[in-house]
């Protein structure tokens, strides 16, 4: 099944996507540039279904002792918002350092200033999205902890 990841952000919003067989994850780009929760929650909304997704998993902040803040309730926020639009699946996946390796995955490929800026949070995506394709394929038929 194809599935849709999202890393969303105060102002840019990263997505990725993975194949039917779901083995490759792939950064979408451009990234979702915007404010607005409802117009994010939209536009991910749209892009799923234009992509012909079964499932959006949304990247939850947690802190690192595990516990959740401010930052994952907006998280919980706008998957109520996008389940208010659609009838696709929402998981919310534990997004503890992915900004960290994804930095660290657009360094190795000498990707810096701007052009880093552009992709950062959409190669998130793909790190939030090949964890989450990790487990599934170790936890076959299990429901998402």
């Amino acid at each position: 099944m194809k599935i849709l990841a999202v890393d969303y952000g105060d102002t840019r919003t990263g997505l990725a996507e993975c194949d039917p067989t779901e083995l490759l994850a792939t950064p979408i780009t451009p990234q979702i540039v915007e404010k607005s929760m409802n117009k994010v929650a939209q536009q991910i909304v749209d892009m799923a279904q234009a992509k012909g997704c079964g499932l959006i998993v949304i990247g939850l902040p947690r802190n690192m002792d595990g516990t959740e803040g401010s930052r994952a309730a907006k998280s919980r926020r706008l998957g109520s918002r996008i389940n208010d639009r659609c009838d696709l699946p929402v998981v919310f996946w534990d997004e503890r350092r992915t900004t960290v390796t994804a930095a660290a995955i657009l360094s190795e490929n000498d990707t810096f200033g701007l052009k880093r800026k552009e992709k950062l949070d959409s190669v998130s995506a793909a790190v939030i999205l090949e964890s989450y394709l990790d487990w599934r394929r170790l936890h076959p038929g299990e429901d998402t902890p």
